[in-house]
C-alpha cells in the first residue's frame, strides 16, 4: 500500500470547492439590497476570509488523517508523498494575519468611506490608515523578534560510557545503564536535577507571526469562547422558555405596534439629526457615541417588531405561520439540549484532561479514537464537529458580549440585510478566534492528534517561546474560559430566562 493517499488529496480539493461555494451562497443570501450589484472587493474579501477560516478549523482533521495516512511508513521522515501539512499551516495562517491586520481594514476603510469623494480619494483614504497600521505592526513584530522571538526547551543531559557487547543484558532499577560504574546519568527516571539544561534557539519569523497572533486570537477566544459555550445552549433553551405562549388579541396588537410606530419615529428623527451633523462635518465623539446608541436601539426595535408579528400573525396563511412558529421553538429547545451535552463535555474534557496534572483521562481523545475503530472517518468526523462547535460558541459570546457592552461595536448578522462593513467585521473576528480555536484544540486532543504538524507548531514551538510559554504553562487562557463559562451559566440561572421588555422613549445625547 502506498504512502500516497490520493483519496486524502482529493477529499481535500473537494471540500475546498464546496466551502467556496457554500460561502458565496452566504454572501448572497445575507447581504443587504442596498449592496447588491457593487461593493465587489469587500465580497470577494468576505467570501475569500470565510473559506481561509472554515479551511483551517477543517485542516486539523485533514492533518490527523494524514497522520494515519503514513502509518505503515518505518518513520514520519519516509513519508514523502502525503500533505504537506506543515507548509500548509503557516501559509494558511499566515494570510489569515495578513487578511485580519491589513486586508479587511482596507475593505471596511473603502466602503465606509464618504460616498461623495472619488473613488481614488476613497483608495487613497484607505490606503493612508492600512500603511500607518502596516507600518506599526511591522516595527512591533521586527522589535519582538530580535528581543524575545526565540525558543526554550528543556532538556536532560543524558549520557552513559561504553562497554564492549556483552553476552547478555542485566539492567535494574539500580543500575539502568551499560558500563557499571563508570555508567552516568542514563535515565530520566533517575538523573538529578542537575542533568536539566535550557536549548535556546531561533524561532522562523512565520512561526512567530502565528504565535503573535494565536495570542491575540486567544484572549478574545478566553473571552468569548468561556461565555459562549455556556450562552449557546442556554440561549436557545431560554429562547423557548420565553417563547409567546398563545396569540394576543387585536386591540393588544394595536397598542403594542403604535407604541413601536412612536419609537420608530423617534430613532428616525434622531438619524435624521445625526446625518445633518455628519454633513456639516461635526463628527466628534459625541457623534460617535450618539450613532452607537442609535443602532443599538434599531437592533432592539427590529427585535421588538419580530416578537410582535410572531405573536400576532396575519394574513391567509396565519395559522400555518404560528405552527411554524412553535415548530421553530420547539427545534431551538432540542438543539439547545444537544448543544448542552456537548458544552458539558467541552468543559469537563478541559478539567479532566487540560487543567489536572496528570490528566484523569483521555476521555474525548478515547473517543474519538474508538469511533475511528468503528470506521474509519467517523472518529476524525466528531473530532471536526467539536472544533466547528467551539467556533460557533466563540461566535455566540460575540454576538452576546456584542449587545450588552457599550464599548464593542455591533455588526449584526441578519438574513438579507447585513451591510458589508458587517459582513466585513464578523469575518475579522471569526479568522482571528480561528487560529485559538485550532491551536486549543490541538492541545486539548492532543493525544488524538499527536504527532501531526498542527501540534509541532502549536503544542511545542508556542509553548516555548519566550514570554509566551507562562501563558500556557499555568493555563490562563483555560482557567480564564472555564471561569466565564460557569459565570455565564450562574448569569442566565439568574436573569437568562426572563422575557425582554421593549424598550423605552430614546433620546440623544446632549
Amino acid at each position: 500500500m502506498s504512502d500516497f493517499n490520493l483519496a486524502l488529496v482529493i477529499v481535500a480539493i473537494v471540500v475546498c470547492v464546496l466551502v467556496f461555494l457554500f460561502n458565496v451562497y452566504l454572501l448572497v443570501n445575507y447581504q443587504h439590497p442596498d449592496d447588491a450589484n457593487q461593493a465587489y472587493f469587500p465580497k470577494f474579501v468576505i467570501v475569500f476570509g470565510l473559506s481561509v477560516a472554515a479551511i483551517s478549523i477543517l485542516m486539523l482533521p485533514a492533518d490527523v488523517a494524514n497522520r494515519q495516512a503514513c502509518r505503515h511508513a518505518i518513520y514520519n521522515g519516509s513519508c514523502n508523498l502525503t500533505l504537506p501539512m506543515k507548509d500548509l499551516w503557516l501559509a494558511i495562517y499566515i494570510v489569515d494575519a495578513v487578511l485580519v491586520f491589513f486586508v479587511i481594514p482596507f475593505a471596511m476603510f473603502y466602503y465606509e468611506g464618504d460616498q461623495d469623494k472619488s473613488v481614488g480619494k476613497r483608495i487613497k483614504s484607505a490606503l493612508l490608515w492600512v500603511v500607518i497600521t502596516a507600518i506599526v505592526c511591522a516595527l512591533l513584530l521586527g522589535i519582538l523578534y530580535g528581543l524575545v522571538g526565540k525558543v526554550d526547551f528543556t532538556v536532560r543531559h543524558l549520557s552513559s560510557a561504553t562497554t564492549n557487547f556483552p553476552s547478555n543484558w542485566d539492567f535494574t532499577n539500580s543500575q539502568p545503564c551499560i558500563g557499571g560504574a563508570g555508567a552516568r546519568a542514563c535515565s530520566a527516571y533517575t538523573a538529578s536535577a542537575s542533568s536539566e539544561k535550557t536549548w535556546t534557539m531561533r524561532t522562523t519569523f512565520p512561526e512567530y507571526v502565528v504565535a503573535l497572533a494565536t495570542i491575540v486570537g486567544s484572549v478574545l477566544f478566553s473571552i468569548f469562547g468561556g461565555v459562549g459555550i455556556a450562552c449557546l445552549p442556554l440561549g436557545l433553551i431560554a429562547s423557548f422558555i420565553g417563547r409567546p405562549k398563545a396569540v394576543i388579541t387585536r386591540s393588544q396588537y394595536i397598542k403594542e405596534a403604535t407604541e413601536l410606530g412612536k419609537k420608530a419615529r423617534e430613532l428616525k428623527k434622531a438619524a435624521d439629526a445625526l446625518h445633518q451633523e455628519e454633513r456639516s462635518g461635526s463628527k466628534g465623539r459625541k457623534w460617535r457615541k450618539n450613532v452607537k446608541a442609535v443602532e443599538k436601539e434599531l437592533l432592539q426595535l427590529e427585535e421588538d417588531v419580530k416578537l410582535l408579528e410572531e405573536m400576532y400573525p396575519q394574513g391567509e396563511k396565519a395559522e400555518t405561520s404560528w405552527a411554524l412558529t412553535v415548530l421553530g421553538y420547539l427545534a431551538e429547545l432540542i438543539l439547545g439540549i444537544l448543544g448542552l451535552i456537548v458544552s458539558v463535555a467541552w468543559v469537563a474534557h478541559i478539567v479532566i484532561y487540560l487543567l489536572i496534572d496528570p490528566p484523569l483521562s483521555p476521555f474525548l481523545n478515547e473517543v474519538f479514537i474508538k469511533l475511528d475503530d468503528i470506521w474509519g472517518l467517523l472518529g476524525t468526523a466528531a473530532f471536526a464537529f467539536f472544533c466547528f462547535y467551539l467556533l460557533l460558541a466563540v461566535i455566540a459570546g460575540a454576538m452576546m458580549l456584542g449587545l450588552r457592552l457599550v464599548f464593542i461595536t455591533i455588526h449584526p448578522m441578519k438574513w438579507g440585510a447585513t451591510l458589508m462593513n458587517s459582513f466585513l467585521f464578523n469575518v475579522a473576528l471569526i479568522l482571528l478566534c480561528s487560529i485559538s480555536v485550532i491551536q486549543f484544540c490541538s492541545t486539548a486532543f492532543g493525544y488524538y492528534a499527536q504527532a501531526t504538524a498542527a501540534q509541532e507548531i502549536f503544542g511545542h514551538t508556542l509553548q516555548s517561546l519566550r514570554g509566551i510559554k507562562y501563558l500556557y504553562k499555568y493555563n490562563v487562557f483555560q482557567i480564564a474560559f472555564i471561569v466565564l463559562a460557569g459565570l455565564t451559566f450562574v448569569y442566565y440561572i439568574a436573569f437568562g430566562w426572563r422575557r425582554k421588555k421593549p424598550s423605552g422613549k430614546f433620546q440623544l445625547s446632549s
